[in-house]
Parts: C-alpha cells; structure tokens; sequence
C-alpha cells in the first residue's frame, strides 16, 4: 500500500488549518453588558438615569432575560441603548442576539412605541405634599372668613378690648383648630402590626436591612403597587385580598415578612427573585 505525502512531506491532516470555536470565550450579552457597566464605574441607577430604560429591564438585561423587553424589536433597542451607556460597541452584541434568537426582525413600525415606553417615567406614589398645601390653604380662608364675619356684629367688643375690659367669650370666633386640621398620611405598619393583620388577607413587608435594592409589587390583578428603589433602611408593607407578586432587584439585601412570619430564605446578593405570596401559612409561589 503507498502512501502519498504533500510536497513538504507533512500528511493532508497536518495541513488542516486549526479551527478555533469563536464562542468558546464569549460572553453572553448580558455579561458582557455588566462588565462593561462595573468597568465604567457605573450603577444600575446610574445607567437608567442617563437612558430612561427602567430598572426592571436593565436587572433583567443583564440575566440575558429578554422577556421585559416586549419583543425582539424592543430588545434590540435596550441593547443598543445600554451598550453605548457603558462605552461598549453595540453592532457584535447585536448580531450575538440575532444569532441567538433566529436573525435580525424584519422591519416594523414598532420604533415609536419603544421610545415611549424607553421614556415612560416610573410610577410615584400620592403627592401628600400637595395635599397639605391645599388643606393649610383651606384653613386659613375658613379662619379669615370667620374673624371677618365675627368682626362685623358691632363696635361694642373693639371698644372693651381698647378699654382693657374682658371680651365677651361666647363671642369668640377662632374656629378649633383640631377640627379641621387635615389628617397626617398613615405610617407604615410596624411588625406588631403585621403580626395581627387580618387572617383573610395576605400582608407582606419588605425591608432592605442590608443595602438598597430596586423592588416591584403588584396585587393579585396585576395592578402595580410599587416600583421603584428601597434604600437601605427603608420598608414597604403591601396587602391584598388573595395575593402578592415581588421582584427584588437584589433580594440577598431584603429582609421579608409575609403574613407575620418572617422569611428565612438564603437570598444571595446582587440576584434578581420573583416571589408570589397567599394567604395563610408563607410559601413562596
């Protein structure tokens, strides 16, 4: 049997280029997004503020769950967007999405709709600032209206009080200022308070003992309770009829009661959690 040789007397098999695997070393998308970020010296907070791109979908992002976004279309978006945040070149991580998620979308008039959800502002609570203000407002006319109505029964009560003598007391006009002082908003139920919350009903506290840590909570027909950032030493109390749906934006810093027990679950920092919690006895849905 002959063997045949190439000129340089190396076998075809030697002359094979060396192939190497281009995704051996890859980061994933959202990896490569954090470690771009932390190299930047950047915050999460720090990136939402200068993008507009909500927390949830830029903690979500960054687990390369994709899922918030809305679509292909509208993650492609928040890639682009994020990546030029952080100084990182968006076209490869584009085309590592496409190739990922079976190529690039045709073109839709979707572009519109992005950017006003990229720039839909988060969700506050109730302006009690406001409230007061128009309360105080409230007080002062009734208190102007009645010193002036008092005023007008006479002369009689002005000349006793030049002379020095006693006014009359029953002529007093000076409204009670109890009365119409306007309620101060409810503080947040303590965990005494907790503990003997209604039976039928389910109470969850949320407590960011250990560092701050962006939270969302909605009630059992999806309506958003709360969404935003609880810092540290800051506690949110939600109760519904049936049920309560968290994420935690870094659960290792949260410290949970649900229905007056509280939660031992090992949390680890930095990692994004979903609970769903019911009446009864806590367990994690």
């Amino acid at each position: 049997m002959s063997i045949v040789n190439s000129p340089d007397g190396n076998s075809p098999e030697d002359e094979r280029p060396f192939e190497d695997d281009p995704t051996a070393e890859r980061p994933s998308i959202g990896r490569a997004l954090q470690q771009a970020r932390i190299e930047a010296g950047l915050t999460v907070d720090d990136v939402s503020n200068a993008t507009r791109v909500r927390i949830t979908i830029i903690h979500a992002i960054e687990q390369n769950d994709f899922a918030p976004c809305g679509g292909d279309v509208y993650a492609r978006g928040h890639i682009r967007t994020l990546a030029r945040a952080v100084r990182l070149d968006p076209a490869p991580l584009l085309t590592q999405y496409d190739a990922d998620h079976g190529g690039r979308p045709a073109p839709t008039p979707a572009a519109p709709l992005f950017e006003a959800e990229r720039i839909r502002p988060e969700r506050r609570g109730p302006n009690w600032t406001a409230a007061m203000v128009a309360a105080i407002v409230a007080v002062i006319g009734f208190v102007g209206f009645t010193m002036v109505k008092g005023g007008g029964n006479g002369d009689d009560s002005k000349t006793q009080v030049a002379e020095g003598s006693t006014p009359i007391t029953k002529k007093s006009a000076a409204p009670s200022t109890p009365a119409t002082k306007p309620a101060d908003p409810k503080p947040e139920p303590s965990d005494s308070a907790i503990a003997a919350a209604p039976q039928d009903k389910v109470t969850v506290q949320v407590s960011a003992a250990d560092g701050r840590s962006w939270i969302s909570a909605k009630d059992h027909n999806g309506r958003m309770l709360f969404d935003g950032l609880l810092k540290q030493g800051e506690s949110k109390t939600f109760q519904d009829s049936s049920k309560i749906n968290l994420i935690l934006g870094d659960a290792g810093a949260i410290q949970l009661f649900v229905n007056g027990k509280k939660i031992e679950d090992q949390f680890q920092p930095g990692a994004v959690e979903r609970l769903t919690y019911t009446k009864g006895d806590p367990q994690v849905g």
